[in-house]
């Protein structure tokens, strides 16, 4: 059997999550929350205005619950937003998350997470490839 993450070796996250390593619920979680106040709104009316119940919503801004795409959709309608575009900040925030793990030193390369890769390795079609030596790329 092969674990799909390797067993933290330091205390895990609120979340659960490696320490350093975000959750995509918490990242979602946080684009909702930061959203919302950002529009002067609050829970309640956020509730209301998707058909969330309020505990639900504030499970899910918390990162405590996965939300389906339904309910992450009324969400963002509920913001003025569509789902892609709560998705996209998502997006964001975890890149710049993880540029900023790999800025200070990779904290997660010591503990056996492996870099993901960007880009596959040359791979030769023959012992000198199919031109003499040209490597070609996948």
């Amino acid at each position: 059997m092969i674990p799909l993450r390797p067993v933290p070796t330091a205390a895990p996250g609120p979340s659960g999550a490696p320490p350093g390593e975000p959750l995509w619920r918490d990242l979602v979680g946080e684009v909702l929350r930061r959203e919302r106040k950002a529009q002067g709104r609050t829970l309640k009316e956020m509730s209301e205005a998707s058909r969330i119940s309020l505990a639900y919503l504030s499970e899910v801004e918390r990162g405590r619950k996965e939300a389906s795409s339904e309910v992450l959709a009324a969400a963002a309608r509920a913001l003025g937003l569509t789902l892609a575009d709560v998705l996209a900040l998502a997006g964001e925030r975890l890149v710049s998350l993880t540029a900023a793990r790999s800025r200070t030193g990779a904290p997660g390369a010591a503990r056996g997470h492996r870099p993901v890769r960007t880009a596959l390795p040359a791979r030769r079609t023959g012992p000198a490839g199919p031109m003499g030596g040209v490597l070609l790329a996948a």
